[in-house]
């Protein structure tokens, strides 16, 4: 299927390895020109020149709007425009008892998990609005309406980024920009590749034993019994900013295998 998004300029945030480098990859197969953004600088060079002459690699904090809108500017500079955010960027943050957490902890959840996403709207999305036509996708997560009990710092900073985007497309689309968001679960990451391996070292088990336990006790709903595929994210993110799908706005796409067991979003 043709997108119909060949030459679009696109940010990739987060674009370094997991569900971001799946997305630009695919991205690039449609002719997109490519922003991939990442606090990690060396590894993202290295797979922005195997994209070839349309993408670059830009080393962005996005937990400072200075550097958000350098990476913003850096695109227009470069290619002209933006016409595409696919924001994945993210952390787990700390976990446990939700009374045990610090303020701390969930600040720094906050800040990267939800005004990240902020700063890089206000960045971004004008440029798109004078345009008169952009895709602005955020990557959020099953917990935000399914939490679990010890995730606390995760669940809310996600919730939120829900809530935002939503409120968000209301406006945005009388301007031609479509703002969706993409809810995963249990994808095949570094980040869920590091929670199974401290599981493994918990329960004296392997890599692939400590899987197998948590689809069980953690997961019930994947009845595929297995970790999602980053690429399979792709597909979904792909969809979203592409000309195919001009009438879904404010929509949360799951890819969660069924992870969540209910009827609404």
């Amino acid at each position: 299927m043709d997108l119909k998004i060949a030459g679009r300029v696109a940010i990739i945030t987060g674009a370094s390895d997991g569900m971001g480098w799946a997305t630009a990859k695919l991205l690039a197969e449609e002719g997109v020109r490519l922003v991939l953004a990442d606090i990690k600088t060396e590894e993202l060079e290295r797979e922005a020149r195997a994209l070839g002459a349309q993408a670059i690699a830009v080393k962005a904090d996005m937990t400072r709007q200075a550097e958000v809108d350098a990476l913003v500017a850096t695109a227009v500079e470069r290619f002209g425009t933006v016409d595409i955010v696919v924001h994945t960027a993210g952390i787990t943050g700390a976990k446990g008892d939700p009374l045990e957490m610090t303020d701390e902890d969930y600040e720094d959840a906050y800040r990267t998990d939800f005004l990240s996403a902020v700063r890089i709207a206000r960045a971004a999305v004008p440029v798109m609005k004078r345009n008169g036509w952009g895709r602005f996708v955020c990557v959020t997560s099953e917990n935000a309406v399914q939490p679990y009990w010890e995730e606390a710092t995760y669940n809310t900073a996600k919730a939120a980024l829900a809530a935002f985007m939503k409120g968000l497309s209301y406006k945005a689309a009388t301007d031609g920009v479509l703002v969706n968001t993409v809810a995963p679960a249990f994808i095949a990451t570094p980040m869920t590749d590091e929670m199974m391996k401290k599981r493994a070292e918990e329960k004296g088990v392997s890599f692939e034993e400590a899987i197998e336990n948590f689809l069980e006790e953690e997961r019930p709903g994947i009845v595929q019994k297995r970790r999602g595929k980053a690429e399979e994210v792709a597909a979904v993110i792909a969809l979203l900013v592409s000309e195919r799908a001009s009438f879904v706005n404010g929509a949360n796409l799951r890819v969660d295998g069924g992870s969540v067991q209910a009827v609404q979003n």
